[in-house]
């Protein structure tokens, strides 16, 4: 078959490569009909995660088509449609039973490298790395689906893969970003990013009762989504962003912010060519120019969620603004499995349609182009959705 496979900092193929088959009797074979490329992909291919090997299998993003399953699955047949969450989730563990999905037990079989770094092991994920467990991705034709019976979600209204993709990582992400903020009537959100996440934590926030949204960005078209998402906007680059949160909140700050950039923030200040410094000399992993803003700017007892992904170890976080003003601090990995049928509804219901911010459909044969559009913003680029079969 064929698959988009990392092969350097920068640089990804598309390569012929073994098919996947049943290892477990839990197992599914899926193939795949559409596929996403995700900003957290852009930490691979940007060089930030120490653990990918040349020809590792990119991809978390998929959906598609069962075409065989383990002996163990008794709700999947072939022929099924189904999505397919990012976070390989077992079921049976005591996270999965608290469903606390992207924190299962037993789907890392690399738990000591991520134990290492981070105390404890999340789950393993799709395409991420071999820190979360060295899987294959879905930019494939077809992908190994473990623990099938829990992480494969039938999907049978009719809705189009465009209307349905973004349920197995972005949608679910932005939702629980929103959530983590606990929104209450007449409240204000202050989103940094208005990329994919950020635009679902816009849409999210409004959907759990937000009254305004405020979202901070660089890039014309994505503030204009951000505005058609309801959201009022501010450029980073045309004001200080400080000033311009004071003067929308009448002084007060924002009652929660959401971080939906990450460990690749982008600025106009000396701390961001600080840390892009200490970056380059492996003295730091991690840019988190947006999180310091996001403390900074939030209300006294507000909450700072922060979906933006983070590696490693973090620079220069004002850590005595969040305890003497009393924030919290609500962030990880998504808990995808929880969302999925809750926000099915939604996308059924006409509440939201997913499909919005797609820019781009390519075909598997285009990923390079796709990868190099996507990570310079180019071409009005805000999401790029490709299709291996």
């Amino acid at each position: 078959m064929k698959a988009v496979c990392w092969q350097g900092k920068k640089k990804v193929s598309v390569e012929r490569v073994p098919d996947p088959r049943i290892l477990n009797p839990r197992d599914a074979i899926v193939r795949v009909t559409s596929t996403a490329i995700c900003g957290s992909d852009l930490h691979l291919y940007n060089g930030f995660n120490p653990a990918m090997m040349r020809g590792d299998i990119l991809g978390h993003e998929f959906m598609g088509e069962v075409v065989e399953v383990g002996s163990g699955i008794r709700d999947l047949r072939v022929g099924d449609r189904v999505i397919v969450p990012f976070a390989i989730a077992c079921g049976n563990c005591l996270n999965c039973q608290e469903s606390l999905f992207s924190l299962c037990e037993n789907s890392n079989p690399n738990a000591w490298m991520a134990e290492k770094l981070w105390g404890y092991s999340s789950c393993g994920m799709f395409g991420y790395s071999h820190l979360t467990g060295g899987y294959a991705g879905g930019q494939a034709e077809y992908v190994r689906v473990p623990f099938a019976d829990v992480g494969a979600f039938r999907v049978e209204n009719g809705l189009s893969d465009d209307q349905v993709l973004f349920l197995t990582d972005i949608f679910p992400t932005g939702y629980m970003a929103a959530e983590n903020c606990d929104i209450k009537a007449g409240q204000t959100i202050a989103v940094w990013g208005a990329g994919p996440v950020g635009l679902f934590s816009i849409k999210s926030a409004f959907l759990l009762g937000a009254e305004r949204v405020i979202a901070i960005d660089r890039f014309p078209e994505r503030l204009r989504l951000a505005r058609e998402a309801g959201a009022e906007t501010l450029n980073y680059e045309e004001c200080d962003i400080r000033e311009g949160l004071d003067y929308l909140t009448a002084g007060r700050g924002p009652d929660a912010c959401i971080d939906a950039v990450g460990l690749e923030a982008h600025g106009d200040s000396i701390q961001y060519a600080y840390d892009r410094a200490k970056q380059a000399l492996s003295m730091e992993t991690d840019r988190p120019i947006a999180l310091r803003e996001a403390i900074l700017c939030c209300r006294n007892g507000g909450i700072v969620s922060v979906p933006g992904v983070y590696a490693g170890f973090l620079d220069k976080i004002p850590f005595g603004s969040v305890m003497n003003r009393s924030l919290a601090i609500r962030t990880g990995q998504t808990h995808v499995h929880r969302y999925v049928q809750p926000l099915l509804k939604h996308i059924e219901d006409g509440d939201i349609d997913p499909s919005f911010l797609i820019t781009h459909h390519l075909s598997l044969d285009d990923a390079a182009a796709g990868y190099d559009i996507f990570s310079n913003k180019q071409d009005g680029c805000v999401k790029v959705v490709m299709h291996p079969n």
